[in-house]
């Protein structure tokens, strides 16, 4: 819970060299996990322990938030967070619900409002205030929650009403884990079963969290049932929780050496839940050499460990189809890459980057750009030809996204000339670290 916010306050960073980068990190925890663990620990009866739990702008504001419906939470004498649940019992938030920067926390939060008797207004920044929000409204208003927008319809901020729901049969129109758990936090209102059919296979995070409190979700290949229990909810037991390290985060320092033959990355106690490790594949199908020692026990519930990158010289690829989902966070370092690789890099079937924090396609093809490479931008994704003789002209501009802020630093460290990125007080949303372990991994910044 003690993070290192070398950067806090600051608008702009300039990367100055990585001729050094690698080393040993352990990253912070994962935010998704933080998300679902904290919303279940809300959920539950008496007091439940989260160690590693990610105290970022994204999580706290979900965290701010189950305060608004009732729980409670202080941080322990070891630096861990402590929820006092509130039995599903939650009461009114007159002032609504404020999520900030947060896709998952608004999205999942919407699933609780919705099974709550009373009306919750839920709304977030300027960026939120773009998010499409219908992917989990529709269908929790065919469960029988009320939804009226405050703005733009389809977009927040919105308020739902909900109580007296029913369970659905209903297949999703897009892969998304947020849509999905929003329904299955839903159903646990709702009378009946509730099934859903995913497109693609998506982040099961949820459906191994709710396992642990003998919520008995079913999982059949594409296909995910949860039974409602109505007005009788359940006591649901408090529990310890451990969160592993975001790999996502991980993902970053990977980047990092993957390219440069001699430089060596280990990230310790990283989750290696198999729906979100696809960039460990298309690492290996690139040509770095990459290591995998798995250190939970079997019975955790979400498997963890070290990953060791060797860099190599790369060979372009292609990322498309089912390998979409479990790596879309990755995407804009999958550009990166292809920037640092020899031959063509092919991102497609990715239109889901278009409504992120910023549409990350426009706004990486732009900054890859800005550093001389060649890239084409196309309607559900990029391709991207290298390597590349990066130079900058001109300064990035992160337009308020974190994981684009990220990216093009990590790009910056094989740059042989300073690179300004402007706007990185958005790397707070996710990674309040990651200044200080750019530095820390051997990098030169400047602020």
């Amino acid at each position: 819970m003690k993070h290192r916010k070398a950067a806090h306050g600051k608008t702009q960073a300039t990367v100055l060299a990585g001729e050094h980068v690698g080393g040993t990190l352990e990253v912070p925890g994962d935010k998704s996990i933080s998300h679902r663990v904290a919303i279940l620990s809300a959920l539950a009866s008496g007091n439940s322990k989260i160690i590693g739990y990610l105290q970022c702008e994204d999580c706290v504001n979900t965290l701010r938030g189950l305060e608004q419906f009732g729980a409670e939470s202080i941080i322990d004498e070891e630096g861990d967070l402590v929820i006092s649940g509130t039995g599903g019992r939650f009461h009114e938030a007159h002032e609504g619900l404020d999520l900030g920067n947060s896709g998952t926390g608004i999205r999942l939060l919407a699933g609780i409002a919705a099974g709550l008797p009373f009306g919750t207004k839920l709304f977030g920044d300027d960026s939120l205030s773009k998010r499409p929000m219908r992917r989990v409204c529709d269908p929790l208003e065919k469960m029988g929650a009320t939804v009226t927008w405050h703005g733009e319809p389809g977009f927040p901020p919105m308020s739902i009403r909900g109580g007296d729901l029913q369970g659905i049969d209903y297949t999703l129109p897009v892969a998304s884990a947020q849509v999905k758990s929003c329904l299955l936090l839903a159903t646990l209102f709702a009378e009946g079963m509730t099934t859903l059919h995913e497109p693609r296979a998506t982040r099961d995070h949820t459906e191994r969290l709710m396992r642990v409190l003998q919520i008995p979700v079913e999982v059949e290949n594409l296909t995910v049932r949860c039974p409602g229990y109505g007005d009788d909810f359940p006591e649901l037991e408090p529990q310890e929780w451990y969160v592993p390290g975001d790999f996502s985060s991980a993902a970053f320092w990977m980047v990092a050496v993957a390219a440069t033959e001699g430089r060596t990355a280990v990230l310790q106690n990283v989750g290696l839940n198999g729906r979100r490790t696809a960039l460990l594949n298309v690492l290996r199908r690139m040509g770095a050499d990459v290591e995998v020692e798995q250190v939970s026990d079997p019975a955790d519930v979400e498997p963890y460990g070290d990953v060791k990158i060797k860099g190599a010289a790369l060979k372009g690829t292609t990322v498309k189809g089912r390998e979409i989902p479990n790596l879309i966070d990755e995407l804009p370092l999958v550009a990166v890459l292809g920037a640092l690789a020899e031959g063509e890099t092919t991102i497609a079937d990715a239109r889901e980057l278009r409504v992120k924090e910023s549409d990350r396609i426009a706004t990486m093809v732009r900054n890859l750009k800005h550093l001389s490479v060649d890239v084409e931008e196309r309607e559900d994704g990029m391709v991207v030809r290298g390597p590349a003789n990066l130079t900058p002209c001109g300064v990035i501009d992160s337009h308020g996204d974190h994981r684009i802020a990220m990216a093009m630093a990590i790009l910056a460290l094989y740059c042989s000339e300073p690179v300004t990125i402007r706007g990185i007080a958005c790397t707070e949303t996710s990674y309040p670290g990651f200044w200080y372990d750019l530095h820390h991994m051997g990098a030169q910044v400047e602020f």
